[in-house]
């Protein structure tokens, strides 16, 4: 059964087709700059074919889904010869609010409740119900489902999610913390627990998703018990353009001080900060990492801000689930950065985490692995994420009837 995925940006499309008899990957690629000038399509066959570049224009996302279809029946580039090979589609959505747990077979119930929480991700949901909306019109017969990133930390206590506001505001607004990268969060904490060779309802597992975008779980039983990002993706650790925890009285103040409306607030906190501000470089952590530590003062002073705060959040994740079997690294910077994972890990002895750095420097580009030395007694991995696979798995189990298609629970 051939199970497509899709993950709609404002400006992208991320696509990859599995064939489910195997979990492998039958094609994958990227949609660029969605209704921009300079589109265009990158595109392979199976998981690490060769890409080939299709250079044209595409208008919007139903044009560029269109366009993603043709190429996987194209007899030369594609991989179907027809699109009724596709039994499902299963769409990533970013905010679900706190009506989904789980993921569900999309009706007209989940697209208003979509819709409902576009206030709380604006930049993320209506994209993703543009993708809902493009495949509905164009395979009018297809069931489709939606993996939320918001579902997986819906086990939080209310101790975790709820701010120290007016009560108020909870109950009419349902302003809480909801944490994102949910979907990540839920495969590598039960990759690290099979690494580990220990049941999944037993391993307390800190998973630390570092990206363009970071946030951090304390999973606990395969349940996230607690995460870094909030209401919006903007709160937790320092990130490539975002600025993380911030004390709020500086939002009031700068807005004041410099005359700066919401919007403009809202562009500087989101896409101005984080490492991008702090070294006035980059917001990629490999263009600060060239030459490090010398590069720079700015440089060297950004990684060391974004590495202190993984490290605070590690240590009180660990008082969060009195102890730890693993600290896992995952997604860009996780996966790829020893440098990032030497620093974090350097002042974390006292706990039980000890690295072999040598291990650490040759476990990057798609290596997974325990990079710890023979004694200590927290481990720490490096784990490739599978966020796709996570929605393909969801995806068949909801058609197959295994999870129920309006809750998401185990039938």
């Amino acid at each position: 059964m051939n199970i497509l995925v899709l993950n709609c940006g404002s400006s992208s499309i991320k696509y990859q087709l599995f064939d489910m008899r195997n979990k492998s990957v039958l094609a994958k690629g990227l949609v660029h700059r969605v209704g921009m000038n300079g589109s265009k399509i990158d595109h392979r066959k199976g998981d690490k074919g060769d890409k080939f570049t299709v250079n044209e224009e595409v208008i919007d996302h139903k044009d560029g889904i269109k366009k993603v279809l043709n190429l996987l029946i194209c007899k030369e580039k594609g991989v179907l010869s027809s699109l009724d090979e596709i039994k499902a589609v299963g769409h990533r959505v970013v905010h679900g609010g706190e009506k989904f747990a789980g993921s569900v077979l999309i009706d007209e119930d989940v697209l208003s409740a979509v819709r409902d929480c576009i206030g709380f991700a604006p930049l993320h949901n209506p994209p993703n119900l543009k993708g809902i909306e493009a495949v509905t019109e164009l395979m009018p017969t297809v069931k489709q489902s939606a993996v939320f990133d918001t579902a997986f930390h819906q086990t939080m206590p209310q101790k975790a999610y709820l701010y120290a506001l007016p009560y108020m505001f909870y109950e009419k607004e349902k302003i809480r913390r909801y944490g994102f990268h949910g979907t990540s969060h839920r495969f590598v904490s039960k990759r690290a627990a099979e690494m580990l060779k220990i049941p999944y309802e037993r391993a307390k597992i800190i998973t630390c998703h570092l990206g363009n975008g970071c946030s951090i779980a304390a999973v606990d039983g395969g349940v996230s018990v607690d995460t870094s990002m909030g209401h919006t993706p903007l709160e937790g650790l320092v990130m490539g353009t975002r600025c993380g925890d911030i004390d709020p009285a500086i939002i009031l103040f700068i807005m004041k001080k410099y005359e700066l409306s919401p919007n403009e607030i809202d562009n500087l906190l989101n896409k101005h900060s984080g490492v991008q501000g702090l070294s006035g470089e980059s917001n990629d952590l490999r263009d600060l990492e060239e030459g490090w530590p010398n590069r720079s003062e700015k440089a060297n002073m950004a990684l060391d801000v974004y590495s202190y705060r993984i490290r605070k959040y590690i240590g009180s994740y660990m008082a969060v689930m009195n102890g730890c079997n693993a600290i896992a690294f995952t997604a860009g910077v996780g996966e790829n950065s020893p440098i990032v994972r030497s620093i974090v890990c350097k002042e974390l002895d006292f706990l039980g985490v000890k690295i072999d750095y040598d291990l650490n420097e040759k476990t990057w580009r798609g290596v997974e692995g325990d990079i710890s030395t023979p004694d200590a007694k927290v481990r720490t991995l490096v784990v490739g994420t599978n966020e796709e696979l996570v929605i393909a798995e969801d995806t068949l189990d909801l058609i197959q009837g295994r999870l129920h298609p309006k809750t998401g629970k185990p039938v």
